[in-house]
């Protein structure tokens, strides 16, 4: 096994540094080295010695494992293990394990057109991205629950520890069953540096580390090296392989008792014990076994390790590279054609069990939904315009029956900080609690649906909710994630990098594509009236719309039939971020489901009941996009037609927010032509839009007649107010978009101005109204379409 981690370190220096003679053969040039010099060595050698004795438990169980490594940046040490046990050359027939495949497996590390200096979708074996820390702790979790079958060794940065989100994702071991879910076994390693600085973590004693995690919920086993009786030669490494080792198949037994534990409770019809479930902090120097110091300066157990121990190439370090990477003896671990010595390859598991082959992480045994007829739940009413129902209520019985059917298979949960029942999902509770191992009171039995089978997932915490459906996503299983508009923002970034994986695994034919990552965001910013400004935030939508047009989907339903439709559709795709924004109070409905089925499969279309230009072209395009701007153009709609009887209005109402991009952008994107069609090239367009208003103007800039559109949106004003005022503040109310109307219609121009003085007096005599009353007009709140 020692000889084995040599191998993968020796082969991780070489990836960083080297472009040819990839066994030394012959001495040392910098011909030999690369020009630009990019990695990271500091947490490699650590992340390559569990590797080896991960193998060792899965040789000795005949069980997979998932490694997930939070020091994304040891990149090195994943494609090195992933070679040495056959799984890379499977998935890279050219990089073969000869010396021409060592020199092609050198040379695209971190090198134009290669693969990147971290763990990346490219590498075998993986599923967390490495260019960003603190989700690997989520991620083991994520994909550790419905996989009893897999044992997930998530090994967590010391300054990975440090995050927000890592600090909460310790949690996530009061939702995991014993039984029914797998195991995940963290491993803390602490090798005291980050970039340039210390750790906390490290600079802590072992008994408060200890305390730490037993508060927690852990039982911390430690494996230390002891540095000031360590040396080089290879009988200093027998201790702590032989601890490691030993305290592995600790962990092991102890989470097997564990199950066999629980398995007899649940027999006997008792609840389980909550677990005190094993962990490993590991303390190891930072760029273990590499150089101890260059120039004078210290190196290894140092910040300096951190990345490329040296990078300015001279003659004394092309000659300190040379002595380093020969301390591994590479003649004893290689063949001279550059084979694998038999002895160690045969250390590694076989097939399937090998960790870079396991199916589960490349999303090769996913399963689709089996999915309830949606149709069944439609929202009926005699007349558009004249019923309110709250959408996402509706949506949560379809959830309820998704998740009901496809309890036997156990591949899907719904995932949401604390928001279930508040985004109105309640009905989810007839068929699953919610997941929870901490304590229970007498007053949760009866009344918080709390469950240890539980598949709803709540935790205040955004990041650790994100991380788990990712991950849950990412080994082939299904979610939604449920969460207030404006603190969808807690996640930014993680999004961003599930996006990139996404974007980037669509090219590589042995990863299956994985279900898709589905949003609902509610509780959105124009019903925010209550909780006020800090809750108003629509910007989510123009962050995700920067990703890639292959990956992106956003939907913006107006009621709750095509939010039925939209959720449908969303649970049957696979490989997308899907995005969709609908609201949780009552609202008009507008469409059948037969009408709202046919509106969601074009994405956006012309609301004929809403028109009167049948007969010829329209003066105005009144659009919209989203649940209450689609009621404020309406309304604004019958106040025009009441005054102006002869205006010809068409009304076309946005469901998919990516048709109005051009279809060379975007695969739901409109032709020219057919955007010409619905918007005309020549006449006004009044677009009333649920976020930012300029995010229209950026999706349509390219389009004829772009000048002619008028967006209305949020402009960053609010308070806690009525829920009408919201819109009036931000100019996007009933009066101020047929005001707009007035004023760019040239022949209202010049007989409107009696009409445009009454709107502008109802918006005074509304601010009147609420300061006195403290709610809305009931003209305003009790409006119906009239037609």
């Amino acid at each position: 096994m020692h000889a084995y981690w040599r191998a993968a370190n020796y082969l991780s220096v070489g990836q960083i540094y080297l472009l040819g003679n990839p066994l030394l053969r012959e001495p040392l040039k910098f011909a030999h080295i690369k020009p630009r010099l990019l990695g990271h060595w500091g947490t490699t050698p650590g992340l390559n010695f569990i590797y080896v004795h991960a193998n060792r438990v899965i040789k000795q169980r005949k069980s997979p494992m998932i490694y997930i490594t939070g020091p994304g940046h040891g990149g090195p040490g994943l494609v090195a293990n992933t070679y040495l046990e056959g799984s890379y050359e499977e998935f890279y027939p050219h990089i073969d394990r000869t010396t021409a495949g060592m020199q092609r497996l050198f040379k695209q590390f971190s090198f134009p057109r290669g693969i990147p200096s971290h763990v990346a979708p490219e590498t075998p074996g993986s599923m967390h991205e490495g260019g960003e820390l603190g989700y690997s702790l989520s991620h083991a979790f994520g994909a550790a629950f419905d996989n009893p079958d897999q044992t997930v060794i998530a090994v967590v940065g010391d300054g990975e520890a440090e995050t927000g989100p890592l600090a909460a994702s310790w949690h996530s071991n009061k939702y995991l069953h014993p039984v029914n879910d797998g195991f995940v076994l963290p491993i803390l390693h602490l090798n005291g540096y980050k970039i340039a600085n210390p750790t906390l973590l490290s600079r802590i004693s072992h008994e408060e580390i200890s305390k730490m995690f037993e508060g927690f919920g852990y039982k911390p086993h430690f494996v230390e090296l002891k540095t000031e009786t360590f040396n080089e030669k290879d009988e200093s490494f027998t201790e702590i392989h032989q601890k490691m080792a030993s305290t592995m198949d600790l962990c092991m037994a102890e989470l097997d008792a564990i199950r066999a534990k629980a398995q007899a409770e649940m027999d006997a019809g008792q609840p389980i014990t909550r677990p005190r479930y094993p962990m490993i902090v590991m303390r190891t120097p930072k760029g273990w076994t590499g150089p101890k110091e260059i120039k004078g300066k210290k190196v290894e157990d140092y910040w300096r390790s951190h990345q490329v121990p040296f990078s300015d190439i001279d003659e004394e370090n092309v000659h300190n590279l040379e002595n380093w990477m020969k301390s591994y003896r590479p003649e004893e671990l290689f063949n001279t054609d550059g084979s694998f010595k038999p002895e160690l390859a045969e250390l590694a598991p076989e097939g399937a069990l090998r960790m870079g082959s396991n199916p589960v992480v490349h999303g090769q045994e996913s399963k689709d939904l089996r999915m309830p007829d949606f149709r069944k739940y439609a929202v009926t009413f005699d007349k558009p315009g004249t019923v309110n129902v709250e959408a996402t209520r509706v949506m949560g019985k379809f959830l309820r029956d998704v998740m009901d059917e496809n309890e036997e298979q156990k591949n899907f949960r719904i995932f949401g900080p604390d928001e279930t029942a508040s985004n109105r999902w309640n009905d989810v509770f007839d068929v699953s609690g919610k997941t929870w191992f901490a304590d229970y009171l007498e007053a949760d039995k009866t009344n918080d649906f709390l469950a240890q089978d539980g598949r709803v997932m709540e935790i205040l915490s955004e990041h650790t909710c994100q991380g788990w459906l990712e991950a849950y996503n990412l080994t082939g299983r299904h979610g939604f994630f449920s969460c207030y508009e404006a603190f969808i923002h807690v996640i930014d970034s993680m999004f961003n990098q599930h996006a990139k994986w996404l974007k980037t695994t669509r090219t590589i034919n042995w990863r299956k594509p994985l279900p898709s990552l589905n949003y609902l965001l509610t509780s959105h910013v124009w019903r925010q009236d209550h909780n006020g400004f800090s809750h108003q935030d629509p910007g989510f939508l123009d962050h995700v719309i920067n990703k890639r047009a292959e990956v992106i989907r956003v939907y913006l339903p107006a009621d709750a039939n095509t939010l039925l439709s939209v959720t449908d559709h969303v649970l049957r795709s696979r490989h997308y971020v899907n995005v969709v924004v609908a609201g949780k109070q009552p609202a008009l409905q507008y469409l059948t489901m037969d009408q709202a089925i046919t509106h969601c499969t074009k994405g956006l279309g012309i609301w004929d009941w809403a028109s009167n230009d049948q007969d010829g072209e329209p003066d105005v395009v009144m659009a919209c996009a989203g649940e209450v701007p689609t009621m404020e153009a309406l309304a604004a709609t019958d106040l025009l037609r009441q005054h102006f009887p002869d205006l010809k209005i068409r009304f076309v109402n946005v469901c998919d927010l990516m048709t109005l991009q051009p279809e060379k952008e975007h695969s739901h994107g409109l032709s020219d032509r057919e955007f010409d069609a619905l918007f005309t090239t020549d006449k006004p367009v009044m677009f009333a839009f649920h976020g930012y208003p300029w995010l229209i103007h950026r999706l349509t800039y390219r389009r004829n007649g772009h000048s002619n559109i008028h967006a209305r949106g949020y402009i960053e004003e609010g308070s806690t107010s009525t829920p009408f005022d919201m819109v009036v503040v931000n100019k996007l109310d009933r009066f101020n978009l047929a005001i707009d109307v007035i004023d760019r219609v040239p022949v209202l121009q010049k007989i409107g101005a009696h009409v445009r003085q009454k709107l502008s007096d109802k918006l005074v005599e509304h601010g009147q109204y609420i300061a006195e009353h403290g709610d809305d007009m009931p003209e305003v709140k009790n409006w119906k379409w009239p037609y």
